[in-house]
């Protein structure tokens, strides 16, 4: 008799695993450009909003300050982004994209399109549509759960088509 899994088991197990090899392909990948992933993410944090502080973009990325001041570091010497004193503090420094960062975050989209395709190579699109949909609200829930905002739903039953 086929033993059942549980999706305790599973659901978390399969999460996690995908996402460590997300991670450790998109490093591959970003390598071909000289950079590291996380150089990549400060980057477009830096994209969508210049002129933050350090510790903001340490605070959402999730990482150490010194962590991310050896990051920084890098991508001035690489001559991505530059550190510009605060107009109001000459203590603290915000950060900026150069002019040689824009064809460095081209490259960017096309090494997420690369990693996204072979993510999803087997997945159609409708699918692959639902599965985003899918962990938006698997996101929504475990935000809620953090914040304390109520029971944790059983599941519901799956509906196709």
């Amino acid at each position: 008799m086929p033993r059942t899994r549980s999706i305790d088991n599973d659901f978390l197990f399969a999460l996690f695993e995908v996402q460590r090899l997300l991670r450790l392909y998109a490093d591959k990948q970003a390598s071909r450009y000289g950079l590291t992933r996380a150089q990549w993410a400060v980057l477009a944090k830096l994209e969508r909003t210049e002129g933050l502080k350090q510790t903001e973009v340490a605070e959402m990325m999730e990482m150490q300050p010194i962590t991310l001041t050896r990051l920084i570091d890098k991508l001035c010497q690489a001559n991505l982004i530059e550190r510009r004193s605060d107009e109001t503090d000459r203590h603290l420094n915000r950060l900026y994209l150069t002019k040689t960062a824009p064809p460095m975050l081209a490259k960017r989209a096309v090494l997420r399109s690369e990693v996204t395709r072979a993510a999803l190579a087997d997945i159609g699109v409708p699918d692959a549509h639902r599965l985003v949909e899918q962990l938006e609200t698997i996101k929504d829930n475990v935000r809620n759960a953090l914040q304390g905002g109520g029971q944790i739903n059983t599941m519901k039953e799956q509906h196709y088509g």
